[in-house]
């Protein structure tokens, strides 16, 4: 287990007893303990923060080992806080894998900077529930004022308009909730089972579209045969002549298209389909257009840099995360659309006791564009964070985490035992081992399978290290490592470290691929 890291000095001293508040009193913690104890909280935090590239990225445990390590059931009597916050670092700080860890390459990380992190603390005290406006009127206002400062930044016309959710899998379903609201079929009111009028809807992306598209259709009563997967090209985009290909097939059968996905920055490879080509084909044909750029959409924040982007600004709708890239703590989404109205429509619902009587004037109660009532207080995290960086701060980022990742690729490339098995347009770098041993035989299905299984091993011996968490895909069928660099706190002698293991690894288990 890795070393804990601790400051003594600045830990709540033990009480012997409680107090009489938390004995038997009807209130909430007394503010001068809540004091102490926040402070003795930042302590931990802080801690935590300067020691976390120390620790093992992930614990060395087994599922299921930490249950007995919980009381099975809820305390009956309070329990004194300076305990609970000793069990905090007993029991679950060295046993969650570390997302803030700089050399968690997995995935795509999702780094909490130190201002976002405070803001999620002032979210927490206020406590404010952003379903309408009267209910936050400075969460409500600062959020249209957060939205903004992200369209801009990332180049995008006033017309667009948006709203802060939780996740990109949120943000593409409400979209398109909106696209099949656009198509004319008032499925808000009506629904859609059991209609004569309806025929079957379908929805395009490419086979490489993240999940949460096709788990859109599953919720949106589409179902997963409404989704149409496109086939890509070798760069991994969505090949248009598919796509038109598929649109004629279905359009003679009957089966209306309501929705494009397009992709920038795909979670596999972080390819991006032709998004220029895809305005094109969904004017035409009367889609609903949405751009899914989760991960790299933080990239467009430098000018220079928005070439894949080019045509977003004529979708109809689009997602990236300020929990990815803006290096905003989760969770925060951002979707932007220019036709809000039917956003509204399709989820808008005003009994008696939301109605705003009380105020004139424009009001926007931000609950009448999603399917939940109850909303976080987003935007205060991200509005902290980008003041303290500023946009100049997140593209320098940025620039460092892109030209890591070119750097990066450059090693797999001048190696002649690995090879990339994508392109790195952005920042994430998808390779194997290939062994002298097997190299020769690379196209034989047996011997694929032999480097698949290798580099099964050899992705699970980095991760048992505990000094790096790597992720996986497929591509083509074939076993992928992946190397995201998207983590606020990676420097250049992480991933210099991570070569070195990973060589290391791949040596020791080279000698004996089958």
């Amino acid at each position: 287990m890795a070393t804990r890291h601790t400051s003594d000095s600045r830990r709540l001293p033990p009480k012997a007893e409680l107090d009489d508040q938390q004995r038997s009193g009807l209130g909430d913690m007394d503010v001068a303990d809540f004091r102490a104890a926040a402070h003795a909280a930042v302590d931990i935090m802080a801690d935590y923060l300067s020691g976390v590239g120390d620790r093992d990225v992930m614990p060395q445990i087994e599922p299921g080992s930490l249950l007995p390590l919980f009381p099975a059931l809820a305390p009956e009597q309070p329990e004194p806080i300076e305990t609970i916050l000793e069990d905090y670092r007993r029991l679950f700080e060295p046993n969650v894998t570390h997302w803030q860890h700089p050399r968690f390459l997995a995935y795509f990380s999702s780094s909490a900077s130190g201002p976002g992190i405070i803001g999620e603390m002032l979210t927490a005290v206020l406590n404010s529930n952003s379903m309408l406006w009267r209910t936050s009127p400075a969460g409500t206002e600062l959020e249209m004022v957060v939205v903004d400062w992200l369209r801009q930044g990332l180049g995008l016309p006033p017309e667009f308009d948006g709203l802060l959710t939780d996740t990109a899998s949120t943000s593409s379903l409400l979209a398109l909730a909106a696209a099949r609201q656009a198509a004319g079929l008032d499925a808000a009111s009506k629904g859609l089972p059991g209609r004569a009028d309806v025929p079957q809807l379908r929805v395009y992306a490419s086979t490489e579209a993240h999940s949460s598209i096709e788990k859109a259709c599953m919720t949106l009563g589409l179902g997963r045969a409404g989704l149409s997967k496109i086939p890509t090209n070798e760069r991994f985009e969505m090949r248009i002549d598919a796509l038109e290909e598929a649109i004629a097939l279905d359009r003679k059968a009957g089966i209306r298209p309501v929705a494009l996905v397009g992709t920038v920055g795909t979670t596999s490879t972080t390819s991006s389909d032709p998004i220029a080509e895809l305005v094109r084909i969904a004017r035409r044909e009367g889609m609903w257009l949405h751009v899914d750029a989760a991960y790299a959409g933080a990239v467009a924040l430098i000018p220079d840099r928005r070439g894949p982007f080019a045509g977003w600004e004529e979708a109809d709708s689009i997602v990236t995360n300020p929990h990815k890239w803006f290096f905003t703590p989760v969770d925060a989404s951002l979707l932007l659309t220019r036709r809000m109205a039917v956003l509204r429509d399709a989820f808008s619902l005003v009994p008696e006791y939301l109605r705003t009587l009380d105020r004139d004037g424009p009001i926007r109660d931000y609950n009448e564009y999603t399917p939940t009532l109850g909303r976080r207080l987003r935007a205060l995290k991200v509005w902290m964070n980008l003041r303290y960086f500023g946009l100049e701060g997140m593209r320098r980022r940025i620039e460092r985490h892109l030209a890591m990742a070119q750097r990066f690729a450059g090693w797999v490339d001048a190696d002649p035992e690995f090879e990339r098995l994508a392109p790195t347009p952005f920042s994430t770098v998808c390779f194997r081992y290939v062994p002298a041993a097997l190299a020769a035989d690379r196209g034989d299905p047996s011997a694929e399978d032999r480097l698949d299984a290798l580099n099964v091993r050899l992705m699970e011996s980095i991760n048992r290290t505990g000094r790096v968490f790597l992720s996986h895909t497929r591509l083509n069928g074939r076993f992928a490592i992946r190397v995201a660099i998207n983590n606020l706190r990676t420097e250049e002698a992480d991933l210099d470290l991570v070569w070195q293991i990973l060589r290391g690894e791949a040596a020791a288990l080279g000698s004996s691929p089958g």
